[in-house]
């Protein structure tokens, strides 16, 4: 079976724990909390300051004001989606991979031994600068979002992106060699990021959307572990 898709058949599977639903909701309580605070305090705002701005000014002005409305209301929305997103993803990062890595590694894994470095500091690290490249990299694209199709597809690219950076390290930190880890990123760079790009379709899908950093972390960590498993004996591993 396709490493990809056994990733995600063991992570269906691991939806019947229980312990792995009290992983999954903390993240998702607290995006849930902030989208509700800066919706209700700060959309109205944005909204009025996005309308603003070219290009929703030029095209109120060329009598379009319903369309300049709607582009300025989704321009918010997606900021306080990402922001959301954002720190669910830190604190999947941070406080949840690890106790869900550890559960699953003795569960599911417990023939691949732990050969890394299991640094939080590192850990913690690595997924601030991915967050701070995220929101750069968010900034600088912004104007493309208008571009029709675009604002649909470079949040996904830029999430799909996150996804991989922050997840792929921390589900690897504590069980893979520096040499191991520099080698399976080589050989599933494309991997990595198409499930990446998988858990970032999920922050669209209702209710679903919420869990979608905890429901990542939890393919990379069934993704990644099997890979430095098939690595190890030598299996040829096939997205």
């Amino acid at each position: 079976m396709p490493l990809l898709m056994l990733a995600l058949q063991r992570s269906l599977c691991s939806l019947g724990s229980g312990r792995m639903w009290l992983y999954l909701l903390g993240p998702a309580l607290a995006a849930v909390l902030l989208m509700v605070t800066l919706s209700a305090s700060l959309l109205q705002n944005l909204v009025s300051s996005f309308i603003e701005q070219p290009p929703m000014n030029w095209i109120a002005e060329w009598g379009a004001l319903w369309l300049a409305k709607l582009l300025a209301a989704l321009g918010g929305w997606l900021l306080i989606l990402s922001a959301s997103y954002l720190l669910a993803m830190l604190l999947t990062a941070v406080l949840v991979l690890p106790l869900m890595l550890n559960y699953l590694s003795a569960v599911d894994y417990p023939d691949v031994g732990r050969m890394g470095s299991d640094n939080l500091v590192a850990s913690t690290w690595n997924s601030l600068w991915a967050a701070a490249l995220f929101i750069a990299g968010w900034l600088v694209t912004l104007p493309l979002w208008l571009i029709p199709g675009l604002g649909l597809i470079l949040p996904l690219l830029w999430m799909a992106w996150l996804n991989r950076r922050t997840f792929a390290y921390d589900a690897l930190a504590a069980h893979a060699s520096a040499e191991e880890w520099r080698e399976l990123r080589r050989r599933q760079a494309t991997p990595l990021l198409v499930l990446g790009m998988a858990m970032a379709l999920l922050t669209h899908v209702p209710f679903i959307g919420l869990l979608a950093p905890s429901l990542a972390a939890l393919a990379y960590v069934h993704f990644c572990l099997e890979a430095l498993r098939r690595m190890r004996q030598g299996t040829v591993v096939s997205i």
